[in-house]
């Protein structure tokens, strides 16, 4: 089995944690198809939903209003999309999967950031998949300024 990515984030990868809970982290998404995409990583090694504790699922639920709630309040999203799909790591000839959820904001609006404009066209539809992720630098640095700060306050 090779190392997990999730057990052993470098501290390059840790650059973009915009919360720290006792079970879970929160990273702001490489992948920024629909602004504000974030993914809850659980700290320990588990392979499914089902294995979980009860104390992390309470921080869990905790998580997801929270991180619901910010995404609202700092980016105007509408709602949010949860997933915890788990396939790429059955890819692998020897799948060893890590938990973790992607959150995915949905805007009825579009969203603004450092005169760039961001429209979810797809909104009210299932969310597309091979969308563009890319934005530029100082939009995604802005993105986790403003949900770092909400999460953290």
């Amino acid at each position: 089995m090779d190392k997990c990515s999730w057990c052993d984030l470098s501290e390059e990868n840790k650059m973009f944690q915009v919360y720290d809970g006792e079970f879970w982290s929160v990273f702001l998404s490489d992948e920024q198809d629909y602004i504000g995409r974030c993914i809850l990583v659980l700290k320990r090694h588990c392979h499914s939903m089902s294995e979980l504790t009860g104390d992390e699922w309470e921080e869990l639920h905790g998580l997801v209003c929270k991180v619901e709630a910010c995404l609202k309040a700092v980016l105007g999203a509408a709602l949010c999309n949860w997933s915890c799909l788990m396939n790429n790591f059955y890819k692998e000839a020897s799948p060893d999967p890590h938990l973790h959820i992607h959150v995915r904001p949905r805007h009825d609006k579009p969203v603004i950031l450092n005169g760039n404009t961001y429209t979810d066209s797809e909104f009210g539809h299932h969310y597309a998949l091979h969308k563009s992720g890319q934005i530029p630098a100082e939009d995604r640095k802005e993105v986790f300024s403003r949900l770092k700060k909400w999460l953290n306050r």
